[in-house]
């Protein structure tokens, strides 16, 4: 697959927005805040349509191939709408005038860039105490704070931070002293309740599963909805139980519309690029299933 990118760092993903925002000037772009190392957080747009659905990628650090995925996605679509093409066997301009696909890529740039590249200098010391005293920080899923950022929403979070029983930062599962502590989940919140989405994908990694409830608090078209996304990708739809305070739940929780996770692929994070190819035609199933709800 040639997939449309400049790399897969936080530098590539804003090499390639700027390029598809040239191939394709209908493409908006902005940014929804910034990061604790002053990272903007970018969004991009496509679509006219009055429907508002979001799609983001990369809350967790080490599931950065969700970004290149989103970025892989945004492209092709707009090829096929340029082109008057269908989209994996539908009609890429019915989609973009139906609706309007909002999409944040990379969640937490500053934990991809920890990964991909090298620690903020100096704060090098401090991480590697945060992790254990390694300078290998391949599993790293949290922010460059310590802070799980799908631990950080105000649903139920106090049950999430007594089930995790992590209490200082690190690598994973610290979920902050208090909800929308840090800088990217304050982001999140406010660009989700400024916008009208009828409906939200988090894209993580790992586990070919869609989880679509939260506490019975989800709209009962969540679950056909779910079993769509599974039909057309192989996955299984879940009933989750015994997780809080991650986006979807509050997005279910505030809003009462349909909220999912998918966790792509399977192995162990971070999952190798080389399976990219393997991956990515069953999440842009899901991606095209999601926009024809």
């Amino acid at each position: 697959m040639n997939v449309f990118g400049g790399g897969l760092n936080y530098t590539g993903l804003m090499v390639d927005i700027q390029q598809l925002c040239k191939l394709y000037p209908y493409i908006d772009t902005g940014s929804i805040g910034n990061t604790v190392c002053g990272r903007e957080i970018p969004y991009l747009r496509i679509g006219r349509g009055a429907k508002e659905i979001h799609f983001n990628g990369a809350f967790h650090a080490n599931e950065w191939i969700t970004t290149p995925m989103l970025i892989q996605f945004i492209k092709e679509y707009a090829d096929a709408y340029s082109h008057g093409k269908l989209l994996y066997g539908v009609d890429a301009r019915e989609l973009y005038y139906q609706s309007s696909l909002w999409v944040v890529p990379m969640v937490n740039p500053d934990g991809v860039e920890l990964i991909l590249d090298k620690p903020p200098k100096g704060m090098e010391g401090r991480l590697m105490q945060w992790n254990g005293g390694s300078a290998d920080f391949s599993g790293w899923k949290a922010n460059i704070r310590g802070v799980d950022l799908n631990d950080q929403f105000p649903a139920n979070w106090e049950m999430e931070r007594d089930r995790r029983q992590v209490t200082n930062p690190g690598p994973r599962d610290y979920t902050g002293i208090a909800p929308e502590t840090e800088q990217e989940a304050i982001a999140m919140v406010k660009f989700t309740r400024e916008r009208d989405f009828s409906l939200v994908i988090a894209f993580h990694t790992q586990g070919e599963e869609i989880y679509w409830n939260y506490n019975g608090l989800e709209p009962a078209i969540s679950e056909r909805i779910a079993e769509r996304l599974a039909e057309v990708s192989g996955y299984r739809a879940i009933k989750l139980t015994g997780s809080d305070a991650g986006y979807k739940d509050w997005f279910i929780q505030e809003f009462r519309r349909p909220g999912f996770t998918v966790e792509l692929g399977s192995g162990s994070n971070p999952l190798p690029y080389l399976e990219f190819d393997q991956i990515y035609p069953k999440a842009a199933a899901i991606m095209v299933e999601a926009l024809r709800t």
